[in-house]
């Protein structure tokens, strides 16, 4: 194996190598830890972000189970696009050199990333994996919605205190750089810690004769992070351009027609390139080879996605389920059959 200069070599099932940069965020190296934390050894870490890792092992290891689930969602997002949250597998960081620029894209991956930890640890406290959280204790006695009176019960999930610790741990590096690509992290981090609790729904369970919900037992919980993923990508739609301030303490609307940034809004700097063609100075990887439709007009047609290169269409089998019946009591019984279907792939640059 090849040691990459400042680097450290963590072991899965394959061993990785990965050294930090300006454009990634340490803690994501965490998803190569698998159970075996070791913090000295994460490359980047501030020591503020050290210690907090070496007082609380078991929240690192929530931390690093729950990185592979905010990837997907972010690549479940961007699926049908020419920039589809791809890692990069063998390059020195977690996603090459794209997040050197303050682009929309990191905008949305610093979001869903801070998003992500948020309802790992908030999950993780829920189900009793972490020795200092559980329930949210604040959700006792009795209350009120649009229905009527209720008492707390069951376990409500404690996201106020997941989103503490996330700001603590997530936001301590950036606190220390203070510069303008700094201030744009600390932005969308928030951006996606607030995402999480957006979606908080009132579950209730009736009690009384024949399920007439004379009292009601409810408890906060988080929706389905899809939820989280499907509003970060509306954000992601309608990210501000900003510059700094002339105090350097904050953003302004890059163009003035443009309303100024909330503090749900995405923000970035600098504009994206349109990840057509592999570069590296970009950190894109181009279309080349990515499955494109031929009779949709949207993002993934192949126009569109294959930048106007053409593309390769190849004649694959595939199994699918058929005559399927419905079978008393309760099953459905399918055969499994073979079609033919025409696949189309960008051709790479010529």
């Amino acid at each position: 194996m090849n040691f990459l200069p400042n680097g450290i070599c963590f072991y899965l099932s394959v061993a990785v190598c990965w050294f930090t940069s300006r454009g990634d965020a340490s803690w994501w190296y965490m998803g190569t830890l698998g159970s075996q934390v070791m913090c000295d050894n994460i490359p980047g870490l501030i020591n503020k972000q050290r210690q907090l890792c070496r007082q609380h092992p078991k929240v690192m290891q929530a931390i690093g189970a729950g990185i592979k689930n905010w990837i997907g969602e972010c690549q479940h997002q961007f699926r049908n696009h020419r920039w589809n949250c791809n890692t990069m597998a063998r390059e020195h960081n977690l996603f090459g050199r794209l997040l050197h620029r303050s682009s929309r894209e990191a905008a949305f991956v610093y979001a869903i990333s801070s998003a992500g930890m948020v309802y790992t640890l908030t999950r993780a406290c829920s189900q009793g994996e972490l020795e200092n959280c559980s329930c949210d204790p604040g959700k006792k006695g009795s209350s009120r919605d649009a229905k009527g009176a209720f008492d707390w019960g069951g376990c409500s999930d404690h996201v106020d205190h997941a989103i503490k610790f996330t700001q603590v741990f997530i936001d301590a590096k950036e606190r220390k750089e203070r510069d303008a690509r700094a201030l744009m992290n600390l932005h969308n981090n928030r951006a996606g810690r607030k995402a999480v609790k957006r979606f908080m729904n009132l579950e209730c369970k009736c009690h009384g004769v024949s399920g007439s919900c004379n009292v009601r037992t409810c408890w906060l919980a988080m929706a389905d992070f899809r939820q989280t993923g499907d509003y970060l990508r509306k954000k992601y739609n309608n990210a501000i351009q900003v510059v700094m301030n002339q105090y350097g303490t904050g953003f302004t609307s890059a163009y003035r027609m443009f309303k100024r940034p909330t503090k749900n809004d995405l923000v970035y700097f600098e504009d994206s390139p349109d990840y057509c063609i592999w570069d590296h100075e970009s950190g894109s990887v181009g279309t080349g080879g990515r499955v494109c439709n031929r009779t949709s007009r949207g993002a993934d047609s192949c126009e569109v996605m294959c930048c106007g290169r053409g593309y390769d269409t190849s004649r694959v089998s595939r199994t699918t389920k058929c005559e399927c019946r419905f079978q008393w009591c309760c099953a459905v019984h399918c055969r499994d059959c073979q079609e033919e279907v025409d696949v189309h792939t960008c051709k790479t640059q010529s």
